[in-house]
């Protein structure tokens, strides 16, 4: 049943998505933002835990949970290191994340011959 909870969360947001790229202007890059700051605002207004809890890692894997991820982090450091904890804590957080893009982005980099757009 997880696995089903997983997949109609994370098919919806995609859905979403797909629907947003191709019934409005808006370009990819915009619809990405949006929807991680979808996620902190639904985090912040205590919206997104509950979803999450219930669907897993089909409301944790997409963006809208990078910003929950995002939002959960500044949350807890602002409660352990005050003011400061705001520009340190969604970074800290995310920073596994972070890495393994990098990471990952710059190894395939090294292995794949890179093309020009034509």
């Amino acid at each position: 049943m997880d696995y089903l909870k997983a997949f109609l969360c994370g098919g919806l947001l995609c859905v979403i998505g797909q629907i947003l790229i191709d019934r409005t202007s808006l370009t990819p890059a915009r619809i990405l933002v949006t929807y991680v700051t979808a996620g902190v605002v639904l985090s912040a207004l205590g919206l997104y835990q509950p979803l999450a809890d219930w669907a897993g890692a089909g409301a944790t894997v997409p963006l809208t949970g990078f910003g929950h991820l995002l939002a959960k982090g500044v949350r807890r450091a602002v409660a352990e290191k005050g003011l400061l904890g705001a520009l340190t804590g969604g970074v800290t957080a995310a920073s596994g994340g972070i890495t393994a893009a990098i990471f990952f982005g710059f190894l395939v980099a090294m292995v794949c011959k890179p093309k020009p757009k034509s």
